[in-house]
């Protein structure tokens, strides 16, 4: 599902809401979240998962195509844990 087909899934079992707001809910849910993280915080939502940052430390990497050592700077990863409702309806548990 990509953002465009959850707003109008959202819009269609919502017909009180215009979709331009559906979209601005989206659009703020996400830019809150990315804000976030870019602060290093963590999000959260229950029973969906939690949204972290980590720490990749600088280290020395190889050119696949030529064996060059190359240095490979430190770097911040977005990292995404699942929550337990989520595993679970994903294996029918």
């Amino acid at each position: 599902m990509i953002r465009s087909e959850l707003i109008q899934k959202i819009a269609d079992e919502n017909p009180h809401l215009y979709q331009r707001d559906v979209e601005r809910i989206v659009n703020t849910i996400f830019e809150e979240i990315i804000e976030a993280m870019a602060r290093g915080d963590r999000v959260e939502l229950r029973g969906f998962g939690a949204f972290s940052v980590k720490k990749r430390d600088a280290r020395t990497g190889r050119n696949p195509r030529t064996g060059e050592a190359v240095e490979v700077e430190e770097k911040h990863v977005p990292f995404f844990k699942t929550g337990k409702l989520l595993r679970d309806r994903l294996n029918d548990s």
